[in-house]
């Protein structure tokens, strides 16, 4: 089997600009996680970062703070599962165009298949 090394010169440079387009595509992925039948919601871009968090008055009572709290942990989880959703998407596309197995190796949760 012969190796050009200016093909894997070549691949290494592409592979490297997709992963800037990618990282840029990465903020403007959004989510949105959800609690409590929408009481309680979370955007979230797709660099793990929460973009807004609201809160239905209904929701608020100083005697159910620990309620509170597990649906805003609940909404934070179901946006986490969203972004991994939309990241794995986005690697397999990118993978595909350059004729390799998708997912982000050593990444829990962005790996190939589901989480």
């Amino acid at each position: 089997m012969n190796i050009n090394p200016f093909d894997v010169l070549k691949n290494a440079q592409k592979i490297q600009e997709q992963m800037g387009t990618f990282q840029e595509k990465l903020g403007t992925i959004s989510v949105t996680g959800s609690a409590g039948g929408g009481m309680v919601e979370i955007d979230m871009n797709g660099r793990m970062e929460i973009l807004n968090i609201r809160i239905a008055t209904e929701a608020v009572d100083p005697q159910d703070i620990g309620l509170l709290e597990g649906l805003i942990a609940s909404a934070f989880t179901s946006a986490m599962e969203k972004i991994k959703e939309a990241v794995n998407r986005e690697m397999g596309a990118m993978a595909g165009r350059l004729g390799m197995p998708g997912g982000i190796p050593g990444f829990p949760g962005f790996g190939m298949g589901p989480s």
